[in-house]
């Protein structure tokens, strides 16, 4: 019959005969439609060990059905159970399942050996066993789970494999732990600090290089010179290379971490350290010659980062001293007079005291965004000349690159700073980013570029241009 506006109703007939073609296609009739699921995981089991590492297992059942294909995934999960340590002359697992085998006839032979382990075969996780005084071994399967893979090895057999557990204790897990001591982490929740000490010292002796807080992980300093590194801790107690006695190369207990200390023969020397530090440690340089730089870098944690800053600056002002090799330039009575030991061949100083003091120490990102958003001009420049005079020093510099200028700036211009010892002090012939002030005197006679005292002059490099550039991002509009 036909509706009214010439279309036809579907028959009821069609919808259900549709329904039950596409339940058959799509469900009942078709193929595999994907993995079973999981049950959750049961609970862990007893350390297969009793001492020493081990391992322990969890499982699961894949409930499916017929038609459907196998679960994705491990039936058994094993994990790492570090126990105390096994006792002195406690006998390793492998031993103890070679053992098994003692006085029982292999191989459809009556004869009968003593068998002791044998680490030359291919497979490290299979038993093999060496006959005792004979000249062959033979393999009995595997070993059990949780046996070293091989002596001093960290990875334990599992299921016919070595593997290494990650740092969330799963045998054969990728998860390692990031720069910051998280596992899996993506280093979002630490700083990297990375430095060159520079200062070249006015004086023989102990100088401050860094303050490593308590945290700091994954630490490391190096220099080239003649020069010793140096290392005590928050309470003043000296880990190496203090009181003026050389520390031999080798590994340190400091803070809760190991420290390792290496010098070449090529006066290369180095420090190490996993971390975390438990407790602040001071990095220190005991200068017998001008410093060429000295490289350290740490990561931080982000909450500790402020307080580092502020920490460091003030030791660098309180504890930047000469540790004196002698007590009075008088004849001193021979207590009062430490001498350095033969192994640091230093000069006395000299009886009058050094003209120019260390320099403040100015170095950080909070003190590159203070001078580069307040002054008026920031420029590299390279170094020409200078004349000291009595309250201030004149530097004749060439302009080579304008980052920032309130006013134009002329091809040579002449940068003052305050004393005969400005800080920060700059070589002849050397290029520097300079970050300076314009100083018009009351009566307009005078029109000036000021480097402040403990102003921001740094040696440029391809480095310390991108630090400005990037500086630039951060000022108040």
């Amino acid at each position: 019959m036909m509706r009214r506006g010439g279309s036809e109703r579907p028959h009821p007939l069609w919808n259900l005969l549709f329904l039950l073609w596409t339940l058959l296609n799509c469900g009942w009739g078709g193929s595999a439609q994907g993995p079973g699921e999981w049950t959750p995981w049961g609970s862990w089991s007893r350390c297969s060990s009793s001492c020493g590492q081990g391992l322990s297992v969890r499982s699961r059942r894949c409930i499916r059905f017929s038609r459907e294909e196998l679960c994705w995934g491990d039936t058994h999960e094993y994990r790492l159970c570090q126990l105390p340590d096994c006792p002195p002359g406690a006998r390793p697992f492998r031993d103890l399942q070679c053992a098994l085998y003692n006085g029982h006839p292999v191989l459809g032979l009556q004869k009968t050996y003593q068998w002791v382990p044998f680490y030359g075969a291919p497979n490290q996780c299979d038993l093999n066993c060496l006959a005792m005084g004979h000249a062959f071994y033979h393999s009995f399967g595997r070993v059990l789970d949780g046996t070293p893979c091989s002596g001093g090895s960290q990875g334990l057999c599992v299921a016919g494999r070595c593997l290494s557990a990650g740092c969330d204790g799963l045998m054969g897990s990728d998860a390692r732990e990031d720069h910051c001591g998280r596992c899996g982490g993506a280093n979002d929740s630490c700083l990297f600090v990375q430095r060159v000490f520079r200062d070249t010292g006015a004086f023989t002796g102990y100088w401050n290089v860094t303050l490593i807080p308590e945290g700091a992980r994954h630490i490391y300093a190096a220099h080239r010179s003649r020069n010793h590194l140096a290392l005590i801790e928050g309470d003043g107690r000296s880990v190496l290379n203090g009181n003026w006695e050389v520390s031999p190369p080798g590994t340190y207990e400091a803070a809760g971490t190991r420290v390792v200390y290496t010098r070449a023969s090529g006066l290369e020397e180095t420090l190490r350290a996993a971390g975390p530090t438990s407790q602040d440690l001071i990095l220190q340089v005991l200068l017998q010659e001008p410093n060429p730089g000295i490289e350290f870098e740490f990561w931080l944690p982000r909450e500790r980062y402020g307080p580092f800053q502020e920490q460091a600056q003030a030791l660098g002002l309180s504890l930047r001293q000469v540790l004196p090799l002698v007590v009075e330039s008088q004849s001193p009575e021979p207590h009062e007079a430490p001498e350095a030991p033969a192994a640091f061949p230093t000069q006395a100083p000299n009886s009058t005291p050094d003209p120019c003091p260390p320099c403040p120490d100015t170095r950080g990102r909070a003190h590159r965004l203070l001078h580069y958003c307040g002054s008026d001009f920031v420029f590299r420049a390279r170094v020409l000349g200078h004349l000291r005079q009595t309250q201030e020093t004149r530097y004749e510099v060439r302009v080579q690159l304008v980052y920032k200028n309130r006013s134009p700036l002329q091809a040579l211009e002449y940068v003052w700073a305050p004393g005969r010892c400005p800080c920060p002090p700059m070589a002849l012939h050397r290029e520097y980013l300079l970050a300076a002030q314009r100083l018009i005197s009351p009566d307009g006679t005078q029109d000036r570029l000021l480097l402040p005292h403990a102003g921001y002059a740094r040696p440029w490099s391809p480095a310390e241009d991108s630090r400005a550039r990037l500086a630039a991002r951060h000022c108040p509009v």
